[in-house]
């Protein structure tokens, strides 16, 4: 009887992972020693108690130091594709944190994700385009699958940008101000967000058709799947492909959907509270090939987890020791 295989893919947004005496955003915004012996013990029991085969980062702005963390746990293969920015009067306040992906796999290819020129044209994004933050494309081979494309994301956040600048003398008080910030502000961030995942969703679906390999979308996506600026990452269609490719669809599916355990939740639990409400703003989304419920599938069994005991529902502040969205795996065996 042949052994079977198994193997984890999880994300974790890590709450401004950054070590004293660096400070995020402004200067007052650091970690004090304990608050961080705090943070990276927790950061470390989790990621040894989910045991994950490859795991992706966001909100990382000390970057070796997360590397060495990950590779005392086994994680040895680790990158990033672009570095947080001090701030050019205090250089220890830094901006800008950035994805990272750390796996027990090798990668045999890693590369920072650029946008098809050809599609911001179509998309009529004339500008100069820059992600919000720049995500990983990666490629590792599994034994049982073969090559699997990951990428690592951080979309936009819901963060709207002030308009104040455009209404002249207008106060951050302003009722104008406010109406204006709830609709054209929010729109616009969900514009950047959209944009951002279309660019991701396109790569991820032609590198499926060119390359017949597997795919996993993986981090926080700021927004639930089925809201108008991401609704469309989940929608499959007939691909052109030879009639020999052993792929009959192309596109990405949910991995939640899959599960053999999603019958044990009530619903998909949130991996993020705001205020009281819970939101579900973490996903990896897969292609096909994970999907257990298929005739001869080539994974035999997928179970979705999410770790949120660090999360208290009736928090109204950010505690900076541990992280403000839950971590969210899959497990899979072939």
């Amino acid at each position: 009887m042949a052994h079977s295989q198994q193997y984890c893919f999880a994300s974790l947004n890590l709450l401004n992972f950054t070590a004293p005496p660096f400070s995020f955003y402004q200067l007052h915004e650091t970690y004090n020693d304990t608050q961080w012996q705090s943070k990276t013990q927790f950061i470390t029991g989790l990621i040894e108690h989910i045991n994950p085969t490859l795991i992706v980062f966001q909100e990382v702005f000390s970057v070796e130091v997360l590397e060495t963390l990950c590779k005392d746990l086994g994680l040895i293969h680790f990158a990033v594709v672009d570095m947080p920015q001090p701030d050019s009067m205090y250089p220890t306040v830094l901006f800008n944190p950035v994805v990272a992906i750390a796996s027990k796999l090798p990668f045999t290819s890693v590369e920072a994700l650029e946008p098809c020129p050809e599609l911001l044209e179509y998309l009529n994004n004339q500008q100069q385009f820059r992600f919000n933050r720049t995500p990983i494309k990666c490629r590792i081979e599994l034994d049982g699958i073969g090559p699997i494309m990951c990428y690592a994301v951080h979309f936009k956040s819901q963060r709207v940008l002030s308009m104040a600048h455009m209404l002249g003398e207008s106060e951050q008080g302003d009722p104008l101000l406010t109406l204006l910030h709830e609709t054209v502000g929010t729109m616009q961030s969900q514009i950047s967000r959209s944009l951002e995942a279309s660019i991701i969703y396109y790569d991820a679906l032609k590198t499926q058709r060119e390359q017949n390999c597997a795919t996993l979308v993986m981090g926080d996506f700021n927004d639930h799947l089925h809201s108008p600026a991401l609704s469309f990452m989940t929608q499959t269609f007939p691909p052109q492909i030879h009639n020999s490719s052993p792929f009959e669809s192309v596109g990405l599916v949910d991995s939640y959907l899959f599960a053999d355990n999603n019958h044990t939740f009530d619903q998909k639990p949130p991996t993020h509270f705001y205020r009281g409400k819970g939101n579900v703003l973490d996903y990896i989304l897969t292609s096909k090939v994970f999907n257990p419920n298929q005739i001869n599938p080539t994974v035999k069994t997928l179970t979705y987890h999410n770790y949120d005991g660090h999360l208290d529902v009736k928090r109204d502040e950010e505690d900076i020791r541990y992280s403000d969205h839950s971590a969210i795996a899959i497990k899979v065996t072939l």
